[in-house]
C-alpha cells in the first residue's frame, strides 16, 4: 500500500465522505488505507508507526490542513504529503490554481515555514491567512447559525446585514516592520499568506505563498461609508477592489494589527471571538524546492 488517507468527516458541512469517494477514483484497492484524521490523538505515535516511504494524502478543507499543520508541528517525519480538496471554500486550492475534483498533488514545500499568528494567548500557524473585521464577525455569525439550524450559511446575506447595520467599523493602527499608521473606520485589515479566504474573496492579489522572504500582505479597506463600502465590497472577489483609494495594501514580515474595539477573527475560517489585537511573523527559513507529483497506481 503506497498511500495513507487522512480525512476529515466533519468537512464540506460533514460530507467529505463524498470527497472520499472522488479520491478513491485516483487509486487502485490496494494501494491505500484510510483513518480518520479526528481519531488521532498523537500524530507524534501516527507518523512513528508510519512507514516514512509511504505517502499521506489530507482530504478536507482548509480548516483541515490547518489543523493537520498545527497538529503535526514540530514532528520530524519523512513522508510526502498530498492534499484532496475536500472542503467547501478550498480557498489553498483555489489559489493553486485548481478545482474541486482534481487529483491530489504533493504540498510538502507549500505547507513547511508557515507564518505564525499570535492572538490572545494563543500561537498557530496558518495556510491561507487572517481575517480582521467584517469577515471574522461573519465567520462568528455563521458559527452562532449553526449551532441553531441545519440549514446552508449564506456568508453573502450576514455580510451584507453586517454591512449595512450589524457591524460597525473600527479605529485601527498596523505596525509592519515597525512603521506605523492609523486609520478610521477600518471595515476589514487581513493578512495573507496565500491570496484567497472566505471561500473566493481575494482582499491581496498580488501574493505569493512561495515568494522566497516570506513575505506576508496586509491589506486596509477603510474610510467610506457604509453604503460605499457595499458597493466596492463585491470586488474583493475579483481584486479589484485595490483600485480603491482607501484600499491600502502592505508587505512584510512582522505585522501588528489593533482595533480600539474587540473584533472577531478567523484564523484559515476559523473564529476567535473578542480580539482588540493581532500580532503575525513570518517564517525566517529559506523556501525548499518540490518537484514530486502524484503517483495513481
Amino acid at each position: 500500500m503506497k498511500y495513507c488517507v487522512l480525512y476529515n468527516p466533519l468537512a464540506r458541512n460533514s460530507t467529505c465522505e463524498e470527497s472520499l469517494e472522488k479520491l478513491k477514483e485516483f487509486l487502485s484497492e490496494d494501494d491505500f488505507v484510510v483513518e480518520d484524521m479526528t481519531k488521532i490523538s498523537s500524530y507524534k505515535d501516527f507518523f512513528a508507526s508510519l512507514d516514512p516511504e509511504r505517502g499521506i494524502i489530507v482530504c478536507g478543507g482548509d480548516g483541515t490542513l490547518n489543523r493537520f499543520v498545527n497538529d503535526t508541528d514540530g514532528i520530524d517525519y519523512k513522508n510526502d504529503v498530498y492534499y484532496f480538496a475536500g472542503g467547501s471554500g478550498n480557498d489553498f486550492w483555489n489559489d493553486l490554481g485548481r478545482k474541486y475534483g482534481d487529483e491530489p498533488i504533493c504540498i510538502n514545500k507549500y505547507i513547511e515555514n508557515l507564518p505564525t499568528i499570535f492572538v490572545n494567548g494563543m500561537q498557530r500557524k496558518f495556510i491561507n491567512g487572517i481575517g480582521y473585521g467584517i469577515d471574522g464577525y461573519c465567520c462568528e455569525e455563521g458559527d452562532r447559525l449553526r449551532e441553531t439550524s441545519d440549514k446552508p450559511i449564506n456568508y453573502t446575506s450576514i455580510a451584507i446585514k453586517g454591512l449595512l447595520y450589524a457591524f460597525k467599523p473600527r479605529n485601527a493602527e498596523l505596525s509592519v516592520d515597525g512603521e506605523t499608521k492609523s486609520y478610521k473606520k477600518a471595515w476589514l485589515v487581513p493578512t495573507m499568506n496565500g491570496r484567497f479566504f472566505g471561500g473566493g474573496m481575494m482582499p491581496t492579489p498580488a501574493q505569493d505563498r512561495l515568494n522566497p522572504e516570506h513575505k506576508l500582505s496586509t491589506m486596509v479597506f477603510y474610510g467610506h461609508g457604509k453604503l460605499k463600502t457595499l458597493m466596492i465590497f463585491p470586488n474583493i472577489f475579483k481584486g479589484t477592489h485595490v483600485k480603491d483609494k482607501k484600499v491600502e495594501v502592505f508587505t512584510g514580515k512582522d505585522i501588528t494589527v489593533k482595533f480600539d474595539r474587540p473584533t472577531p477573527l478567523q484564523i484559515d475560517g476559523e473564529t476567535v471571538s473578542n480580539v482588540t489585537e493581532y500580532t503575525v511573523h513570518a517564517a525566517k527559513a529559506p523556501a525548499k524546492e518540490e518537484t514530486k507529483e502524484f503517483a495513481a497506481v
